[in-house]
């Protein structure tokens, strides 16, 4: 994908003034957050994660805490639907993705992008294909992406599955890859722009089409290499 370097940069003047803007007219619901979390569960209001990023180079992600304290070390990276781990709190803010408000913070800093490949831990990045893999590390993650909208029921799809992690790794992985490959293929600014407006509308429960079912991944796509 060979993207105009003027087009890059207006891309990322886009992200960086959407961004900053978001940040400033959300803080009053941020800063509700932060005092839901602290009276509701013991810990941080924050949690960071080390991903993958642009080339290959490790960034701290931050979300809003939605999990009891040292809940990797407690149960894995992987998040299933009635996972235990998860707050009261942590439970609305994930439905509504509002856990991932402190993103836009990575992307002013130019960690992330408002739009491209959701960025995974280092673990997960191994198991990529390498056919895909060159293309997926060439763009900065994503706040969104298409896959993200397609895959909304992801949790569900996990905690129905008899071995999650496994699942996660040979069918849902192999699944974002090819799918955002794609995308990167045929990405444009207005295509970008679309995916930004789904987000939208699929946050707002108006647009039904997003949720994908578990009848819709059936069968399942599994990796063939």
């Amino acid at each position: 994908m060979n993207v105009p370097r003027r087009e890059f940069d207006l891309v990322r003047l886009r992200d960086t003034l959407l961004a900053g803007t978001a940040l400033i007219a959300l803080l009053p619901v941020g800063i509700a957050i932060a005092v839901a979390i602290k009276l509701d569960s013991r810990g941080p209001i924050f949690f960071g994660q080390w991903r993958i990023g642009r080339g290959g180079k490790p960034f701290r992600l931050w979300k809003f805490r939605s999990m009891i304290v040292d809940a990797e070390r407690r149960g894995g990276r992987l998040t299933a639907s009635g996972d235990d781990r998860v707050t009261r709190v942590g439970r609305w803010l994930r439905r509504w993705k509002l856990d991932e408000l402190p993103q836009l913070w990575n992307v002013v800093r130019g960690e992330m992008a408002l739009v491209g490949p959701r960025p995974e831990v280092p673990e997960w990045v191994e198991h990529w294909p390498e056919r895909w893999k060159p293309l997926l590390l060439s763009v900065r993650p994503g706040l969104t992406d298409i896959v993200s909208l397609e895959l909304r029921d992801e949790e569900r799809l996990l905690a129905a599955a008899p071995d999650p992690a496994a699942y996660y790794r040979d069918v849902l992985l192999y699944r974002k890859a090819r799918r955002c490959a794609a995308y990167l293929r045929r990405r444009t600014p207005a295509r970008d722009w679309g995916v930004l407006g789904r987000t939208f509308l699929a946050l707002l429960r108006l647009d039904r089409r997003m949720r994908t079912t578990l009848g819709r991944l059936a069968p399942p796509v599994r990796r063939t290499d």
